[in-house]
């Protein structure tokens, strides 16, 4: 088998829109697969293990968080050999189109997913939302969608407001509603922080025997980022793709919160904010003995002069 993992690796960094498009277009036609899915959605596919990795990704998000300006799965298919499909869309679209659908039919048809023994499928936000939608077409799946929306139809999500101006997409056709399309998985895990309400709420659409809802309080909007920065993003989808991930073993992952500065900060902030100043004393405490953190030397000052629980100062003598 062809070794890839020099090509896969290959930085698509410094360049403008279409020379980056370009590029990763003529990668993606060397290594395997490249296809055009109108004017805002194309795709590629790298073929290589029995294990497959889908993931849907957004052009912003591949130049913005990935070190190499190479979509997400390329890492798997470079550290663990892994085959890759990735649905790619300029913007947020929720991969409504009917040239996606159409590609998704054309997939089922030629039997594509089940060529692999272990398919995983994930996305975050807009794309968390295609990854549970799109995982009907490969019936035992495992889904891993990270704050994802359940659909953006008025008549059941009229609640939310963020997405207001995206409500003339159609989510009633097909693959359209998120959670029932999870039916065929056969496991799914939805994380979220229970505390971003609307996120809270779409992940409760989402409440299925075969869906884990994973919660992560006080992580904030931006959970796909702070996954990546405690490096645990990669590790959970290796133990889906080993079909190894569960509760316990993501929880033992995200025990990486601990020393996670934004985790942190918000949990500080809240409890600031709930008038827990022992709890917050001792939060302060611990990250100040453990870490470099004088924002929580500074507050745990604060905290014990407030509650009379000042340190004793050295004697002179």
């Amino acid at each position: 088998m062809q070794d890839l993992t020099d090509k896969v690796d290959v930085p698509l960094t410094g360049l403008d829109m279409a020379q980056w498009k370009d590029r990763l277009t003529g990668l993606a036609q060397e290594l395997g697969e490249f296809r055009s899915l109108g004017p805002r959605h194309f795709s590629t596919l790298i073929r290589r293990s029995d294990t497959l990795l889908v993931t849907f990704e957004t052009v912003q998000g591949i130049r913005a968080l990935s070190e190499t300006a190479t979509p997400f799965g390329f890492e798997m298919v470079s550290s663990h050999g892994w085959s890759h499909l990735c649905l790619i869309s300029n913007g947020d679209t929720w991969f409504r189109a009917a040239q996606v659908y159409d590609y998704f039919d054309e997939l089922i048809d030629d039997g594509l997913f089940d060529a692999f023994e272990q398919v995983v499928f994930y996305g975050a936000g807009p794309c968390g939302y295609a990854a549970a939608a799109y995982s009907v077409a490969a019936p035992g799946a495992t889904v891993v969608a990270v704050q994802p929306q359940a659909t953006l139809d008025p008549d059941m999500a009229g609640w939310d407001p963020r997405f207001s101006e995206l409500r003339r997409l159609c989510f009633t056709d097909r693959y359209g509603y998120a959670p029932d399309m999870l039916d065929a998985a056969e496991r799914a895990f939805i994380l979220y922080d229970p505390r971003q309400e609307f996120d809270a709420m779409h992940a409760a659409l989402y409440a299925r025997p075969n869906v884990t809802r994973l919660r992560m309080p006080h992580m904030g909007a931006a959970l796909q980022t702070q996954l990546i920065e405690m490096d645990i993003l990669y590790p959970i989808l290796d133990l889906a793709g080993q079909d190894r991930l569960t509760s316990a073993s993501f929880y033992r992952l995200y025990r990486a919160r601990r020393d996670n500065p934004s985790y942190l900060r918000s949990l500080m902030g809240w409890l600031d904010g709930e008038d827990r100043a022992y709890l917050n004393m001792m939060l302060c405490s611990n990250v100040s003995a453990r870490l470099n953190a004088p924002k929580f030397r500074r507050r745990l000052d604060a905290l014990r002069r407030e509650l009379g629980m000042e340190e004793p100062r050295a004697s002179a003598g």
